[in-house]
C-alpha cells in the first residue's frame, strides 16, 4: 500500500490554515499540526481526525513529512520551522500554498476591507444549493457548513482572499469579488494608494473571459477598473434579499454573493438564490447571538476591528435594541489603532457604554505611542461614555449592569469573544 504524503501545519488553528488542512485531509493526505493554544477551530480539526499538538517545539515535526506549511504569523526562528530546515523539509507559507491549490481550478476570490467572510460563506452556500458542488475556504466557521471549509467535487474553488502583504496576488482567480475598499493593514500599506495599487494589479490579472464583481460607484474602487480586461459586474444592481442577518451591510454582502453566483452559473434561478440566502445562518463572530446574561441582557459577538465595520455593526444593533447598548472593544494592532485613531474614536456613537480592552498586539510590539486608555478618553470626548478595562473587569461590569432589554456586544479580532462566552455561561 502506498504511504500517505505527510504535511505538517505550524499554526494549524489559524482560520485559513485549518481550512487548508481540511482540504488536504480530504485529498487523502496525512495531516498533523501544532498551535499555541486550543480553540473551537482546533477542536473542530480533532473531530475530523486531524491530530493537533498544543505548544510548538522542534520534536513535534515528523521527520518523514513531505511539506511544512506555516502561518504568516509564525516567525522564521520558530523551533518547528528551524527543525524543518534542519531535516531538509520544504516550507511554504499559507498563502503560497493556497495559491498552489488554486492553480488549475476555477477560482473565485472574495476580497475587500469588510464583509468578505460573510460574502464567501453566502456564495459557497448558494453554489452548493444550486448543485455546483464547490470547495470553499472561509475566514470563519460557517454555521451552515459546520466548518470554515466546504468540501466539493467540482473544479470550483471559492476562497476568502486577504490583501495583507499582497497575499491576494498569490491567487489567479477567474472571478474576483471586491466587496468594498478602505485603508487598512496600516502596518503594510502606509496610505490608501498602495492598497489600491495592489487591488489594481489583482483586477488586471483577471482574464478576459472572467468577471470582476464589485460596487462600481465606490470612489476607492472605480478608478482601478480602467485596466480591467474582464467583464465588470455591479453587484449593487441586485435586489434586496430576505435575510436572517441584520443590517444594510449584510444586504451588500448578499448582493455581492448573488452577483458572483450569477457570474459562475448564468442559468441559476432567482428562487435558488432567494431561498439559499434566506436560510443562511451566518458565521462565527459575525453579529453572532450568544445568549443572555444572568440579568437578561442579550449578548452578541462580532469580529469588527475597523472603524467602518464597528459603526455599521453598532448601527444594526441599535436598530434592534430597545434598551441600552453596551460594547466591549478589543483593538487589534497598535499600528491600526494609532493610524485610524480619529476614525475609531467616532465609531461608537450608537453605544451607550464602551469598555476598551488592552490592545491586541498580534505581530507587533508596544512602542508607547498608543493605548486603550487614550482611545477610551477620546471616545469620551466625542460624547460616548468609555473607559479602559481588562477582560476580567469587563466581565464583572457587564455581568451586573446590563439588564433585560439591553444588549451587550463584544467586538474585535482578538479573543474578546471569550468574554461573551463567560457572560452567557454565568447564567
Amino acid at each position: 500500500m502506498e504511504k500517505k504524503k505527510k504535511i505538517y501545519f505550524i499554526g494549524i488553528g489559524g482560520i485559513g490554515m485549518s481550512a487548508l488542512a481540511q482540504y488536504f485531509h480530504d485529498q487523502g493526505m496525512d495531516i498533523t499540526g501544532s498551535d499555541r493554544s486550543a480553540s473551537p477551530v482546533t477542536e473542530l480539526l480533532e473531530k475530523k481526525d486531524i491530530s493537533v499538538v498544543i505548544g510548538q517545539k522542534a520534536d513535534n515535526v515528523p521527520s518523514d513529512a513531505g511539506m511544512v506549511v506555516y502561518s504568516d504569523a509564525v516567525p522564521e526562528d520558530n523551533p518547528e520551522r528551524a527543525r524543518a530546515r534542519e531535516l531538509g523539509i520544504p516550507e511554504l507559507c499559507y498563502f503560497k500554498m493556497l495559491g498552489q491549490v488554486s492553480l488549475g481550478k476555477r477560482t473565485i476570490a472574495v476580497a475587500g476591507t469588510h464583509g468578505k467572510t460573510t460574502t464567501t460563506g453566502m456564495l459557497g452556500k448558494i453554489l452548493a444549493d444550486a448543485g455546483a458542488s464547490p470547495t470553499a475556504v472561509v475566514g470563519s466557521l460557517v454555521k451552515d457548513f459546520g466548518s470554515n471549509y466546504l468540501s466539493g467535487t467540482s473544479d470550483l474553488f471559492i476562497v476568502e482572499a486577504c490583501e495583507y502583504r499582497d497575499h491576494l496576488l498569490e491567487l489567479s482567480p477567474q472571478i474576483l469579488v471586491i466587496t468594498n475598499l478602505e485603508w487598512d493593514h496600516t502596518d503594510w500599506f502606509p496610505s490608501l494608494e498602495p492598497l489600491q495599487a495592489t487591488f489594481r494589479r489583482a483586477i488586471e490579472r483577471v482574464p478576459s473571459d472572467g468577471a470582476i464583481v464589485t460596487d462600481t460607484s465606490n470612489p476607492n474602487i472605480a478608478p482601478l477598473l480602467t485596466g480591467a480586461k474582464a467583464q465588470v459586474i455591479d453587484y449593487t444592481k441586485e435586489p434586496t434579499y430576505e435575510l436572517q442577518l441584520p443590517g444594510e451591510f449584510n444586504q451588500q454582502n448578499a448582493r455581492a454573493a448573488a452577483a458572483a453566483a450569477r457570474a459562475v452559473l448564468p442559468t441559476i434561478s432567482n428562487s435558488v438564490i432567494n431561498e439559499s440566502l434566506a436560510s443562511f445562518q451566518g458565521t462565527w463572530r459575525r453579529f453572532e447571538y450568544k445568549g443572555k446574561t444572568a440579568n437578561g441582557a442579550d449578548v452578541y459577538d462580532d469580529y469588527a476591528h475597523h472603524p467602518t465595520a464597528i459603526k455599521e455593526t453598532l448601527r444594526a444593533l441599535r436598530a434592534k435594541t430597545k434598551g441600552m447598548v453596551f460594547v466591549a472593544f478589543h483593538p487589534h494592532l497598535y499600528s491600526r489603532t494609532r493610524d485610524l485613531f480619529e476614525e475609531f474614536s467616532n465609531a461608537f456613537a450608537d453605544a451607550d457604554e464602551v469598555l476598551v480592552a488592552p490592545i491586541y498586539a498580534a505581530r507587533e510590539t508596544d512602542d508607547g505611542t498608543i493605548s486603550s486608555e487614550m482611545l477610551a478618553e477620546r471616545v469620551n470626548t466625542n460624547g460616548t461614555h468609555a473607559n479602559a478595562a481588562t477582560f476580567a473587569e469587563i466581565e464583572k461590569i457587564f455581568s451586573t449592569e446590563p439588564a433585560t432589554g439591553d444588549a451587550v456586544m463584544t467586538m474585535g479580532a482578538g479573543d474578546i469573544y471569550k468574554v461573551a462566552d463567560a457572560l452567557v455561561a454565568r447564567k
